[in-house]
């Protein structure tokens, strides 16, 4: 039992380097292929899909609202 708590305890404390260094290398793979630029257009694509979302609701909110107000 006191082993698992230890095995338990250095991985805990283990995996975030390892993720960390996993992500940078992949950050690295897509800068040399010139790909970054892609997820970088994509994600400027969703958030600006999401804010208009938003825009679009918060007009119709206001409508709505102006209408329960002039009854």
């Amino acid at each position: 039992m006191k082993n698992m708590k230890l095995l338990s305890l250095i991985t805990a404390l283990t995996a975030p380097l390892m993720i960390t260094a996993q992500e940078v290398e992949l950050a690295d793979r897509l800068m040399e292929n010139g790909k970054i630029y892609v997820v970088v257009v994509v994600i400027g694509i969703i958030v600006m899909g999401l804010y208009s979302f938003l825009f679009y609701l918060d007009n119709k909110l206001k409508k709505l609202e102006k209408e329960i107000n002039a009854k």
